[in-house]
């Protein structure tokens, strides 16, 4: 809010009006800040101009706080001045058990104010603005008794009721105090707007974002437990714990990024996705966020998709010269399929992107379906399936079949009839573009027919698969070259040259680690005749894959081996994400 106010205040002129007379006098609050020099009189035109163009009801003394042209203890005393009211201090207030318990808290907070409910026939009321009749009418109402005034500093007033209902709760409820209080937290949806609102929320959800910016993470956890909420960077495809903000901050701070991904912070028994755009540090940024419900709260990932610093060219990707050439011709058919395979996190989909660069030209129309659409692509028609409403893969596919195009991107078969549609649609002479989880390329030839697609089909169909996982790449400040043993250097027998190999050491630019950035490894098969005929007879994958190395098809772990004596990853990252055949 009072980054709102001061945007607008910046745009209003601090002159006299027409008639030549000072509007801020209309206001005895203003006159007494400027007369004894606590309010310079162009500051107080301002915040008088800014109330009258929002026409709000809230007062002028808490616009004044909220652009930061007073204190508020400069707003106390010039109060008091005014309606002749003493000021008290924190350190006077009564004894809390004197603490009136017939007036909620919300009320409390909202009007600034704590109560006690020292005599029989007053209350004494501490307020910021005793001129708020409304608040002092309530009050009288409420306890059928007068109110006696006195006038508090704002803040001394904010942390008096937070003191005082914390100690509440511990008392009432004892170790269990700060769950409570969590609990009530999360039943007050407008204290929750509220909270999200506020700078500090605001300033932690940036430094978050920043930071994990600053340290190339691809994604941000964030993960309330039972006494602790922990904040987790992913980094070269692996976690990193950092800092451990107090539980009491997670309704906060997970409302704030639900408010800016358009989700309903009043909702936390279903999970949630959205998605919204930052800019930090000149470049921008698509944060997808996903919320699920856990036992001790919501837990949510953001995912970080960085659109300045993509790359979107096979060569920046990982793959190497003779298997993008390859790639690159099959693509440029008319027809087929061309599906890339791998686990959760192996850079498929920014494959698929990559491919839908190198063929995205005015001659061509291109259709994708996709959950989520992670980067958007100019020149490309991306449709987000909801499956809320129905638009699930298969009838997104069954209505773009109708819109004539020439490519199509299918962002994971998942099913049967997805996987009917692709096939037919590549019968039709479109290429189609797809992904598949599964292990290796070999495997996604059996996935198809365990999907019930027959094997003429996709003899006719297919024209290649990719494989591919992601290593870390060795930091380039700080690797070191060493002499393997005899029992390593053998495994590098079918290559050129000495061994030198290369290993991680750490230094500030990679964090410590001795790594920064990732490259896929890769293995694609092509369909040959032979290759063909062997799907046709039945065989299995392990029939497939030898027939693809005999006809001279690279391993992943033989791509990665060539990689690591390049110098571009470590023997340990290679192993970690493949298996020897």
């Amino acid at each position: 809010m009072r980054q709102e106010i001061s945007q607008i205040a910046r745009d209003i002129p601090s002159t006299e009006d027409e008639k030549g007379a000072l509007i801020y006098k209309e206001y005895p609050l203003c006159v007494a800040l400027v007369e004894t020099d606590r309010l310079r009189t162009a500051d107080a035109e301002r915040a008088v101009r800014l109330k009258a163009s929002q026409q709000s009801d809230q007062s002028i003394g808490t616009i004044l706080l909220q652009l930061g042209l007073i204190s508020d203890r400069d707003l106390a005393q010039a109060l008091a001045d005014i309606c002749d009211v003493p000021v008290i201090e924190k350190k006077a207030y009564p004894d809390f058990s004197q603490l009136s318990e017939n007036i909620s808290s919300n009320f409390l907070k909202q009007h600034r104010l704590v109560v006690f409910d020292e005599q029989e026939d007053h209350l004494l009321a501490i307020m910021v603005d005793p001129t708020d009749r409304y608040v002092i009418e309530a009050l009288e109402l409420i306890s059928g008794k007068q109110v006696r005034l006195l006038i508090g500093i704002a803040s001394e007033i904010d942390e008096a009721i937070q003191a005082y209902f914390s100690e509440l709760l511990k008392s009432e409820k004892g170790s269990d105090a700060e769950g409570v209080e969590h609990q009530l937290l999360l039943d007050d949806v407008e204290q929750l707007k509220e909270l999200a609102s506020e700078a500090p929320v605001i300033k932690m959800v940036n430094q978050i974002i920043q930071r994990a910016v600053s340290s190339k993470a691809s994604d941000i956890h964030i993960e309330p437990f039972e006494n602790v909420l922990k904040i987790r960077y992913r980094v070269d495809g692996l976690l990193r714990e950092t800092e451990h903000p107090s539980i009491n901050l997670a309704p906060a701070l997970i409302s704030r990024i639900k408010i800016m991904a358009n989700l309903n912070i009043a909702e936390r028994r279903l999970p949630q996705d959205g998605r919204f755009k930052v800019r930090v540090h000149g470049n921008t940024l698509d944060m997808r966020v996903s919320t699920v419900p856990t036992l001790h709260g919501e837990s949510m990932v953001l995912r970080l998709l960085q659109r300045d610093e993509v790359s979107l060219d096979f060569a920046s990707l990982g793959f190497e010269n003779s298997t993008e050439k390859r790639l690159l011709e099959i693509l440029d058919r008319p027809h087929g399929i061309v599906v890339v395979t791998g686990p959760t996190g192996s850079g498929k989909t920014t494959t698929l992107y990559a491919a839908l660069n190198y063929l995205n030209r005015p001659e061509r129309k291109i259709l994708t379906v996709e959950d989520p659409v992670e980067y958007n692509i100019e020149g490309v028609n991306q449709i987000q399936v909801k499956p809320g409403i129905g638009l699930n893969f298969s009838a997104a596919l069954r209505s773009i079949v109708r819109q004539d195009p020439d490519i199509i991107m299918i962002g994971e078969i998942r099913d049967q009839e997805t996987a009917q549609i692709a096939v037919q649609s590549a019968l039709t002479g479109h290429l189609v573009l797809s992904s598949l989880h599964t292990n290796d390329a070999a495997g996604s030839i059996t996935r198809f027919i365990d999907m019930g697609i027959e094997a003429f089909l996709l003899t006719s169909t297919v024209n290649a698969v990719v494989a591919q996982r992601l290593v870390r790449n060795l930091c380039s400040h700080c690797k070191v070259p060493y002499t393997p043993p005899a029992e390593i250097s053998a495994r590098f027998a079918g290559y050129h040259g000495p061994t030198t190999l290369f290993k991680a050491v750490g230094c500030d630019h990679c964090s410590g680690s001795g790594y920064r950035g990732r490259s896929a490894i890769i293995e694609m098969i092509e369909l040959s005749e032979a290759m063909r005929s062997l799907i046709l007879q039945g065989k299995d994958k392990n029939a497939l894959a030898d027939c693809a190395k005999r006809e001279g098809a690279q391993s992943m772990y033989e791509d990665g081996l060539y990689k690591v004596m390049r110098g571009i990853t470590t023997l340990e990252e290679v192993l970690r994400v493949t298996q020897e055949s």
